[in-house]
């Protein structure tokens, strides 16, 4: 059994992702002689990819605003990695080491940590020969994005300025762009005054 830690991703999950959707963790795994599994956890969501013989695959993504809970259990000889959603989705993998399990689970807890107002909670149950993970997501997930019904300017109308550079530090301190970002930005907006 071989693993590969962000190795390049195949077509099949590239077709996949959104335009600007951000793989932050991806673990590739060959058993045997099946072809490769991935577990990929991106800013958006996490997919699963079993990929098949002949170009085909199983693809299944839970987005965060859909996931309820990960649990993670580590024996001494394998491990059960569970992610479970809305609408009764469930994924279980058990073809994950124990180091693997615990990056894993720690990059969904850092995605979630990066876009959730409040802490993610995970409880680690500690025995003799396993260990037990359980990452919850807040009961009111409420994200740093900004809303999609955003209301543009009517045509005609010109923004002042001034109000565009209190948005754009709004957007800066809730951490929805970066500080070169807003620095590129505000300079733009302090040569329209």
């Amino acid at each position: 059994m071989g693993k590969e830690e962000n190795p390049k991703l195949p077509k099949s999950v590239l077709r996949h992702l959104e335009p600007d959707e951000k793989v932050l963790f991806s673990i590739r795994k060959k058993i045997s002689m099946e072809k490769p599994k991935w577990l990929l956890v991106t800013d958006r969501r996490i997919i699963y990819l079993d990929e098949k013989i002949l170009g085909r695959y199983d693809l299944k993504a839970v987005p965060y605003q859909k996931l309820e809970q990960v649990t993670v259990k580590l024996g001494i000889m394998s491990s059960e990695f569970v992610i479970e959603g809305e609408e009764n989705v469930t994924l279980k993998l058990g073809w994950m080491n124990k180091e693997e399990a615990r990056k894993a689970i720690n990059a969904i807890k850092d995605a979630l940590n990066a876009i959730a107002v409040e802490p993610v909670s995970i409880e680690v149950n500690k025995g003799l020969t396993s260990e037990t993970w359980v990452l919850k997501k807040p009961k009111e997930f409420i994200t740093r994005t900004m809303p999609a019904y955003h209301t543009q300017p009517v045509a005609g109308e010109k923004e002042d300025p001034l109000e565009k550079l209190k948005k754009l530090k709004e957007l800066y301190d809730m951490g929805v762009i970066s500080q070169e970002e807003y620095e590129e930005k505000r300079k733009k907006l302090l040569e329209e005054i």
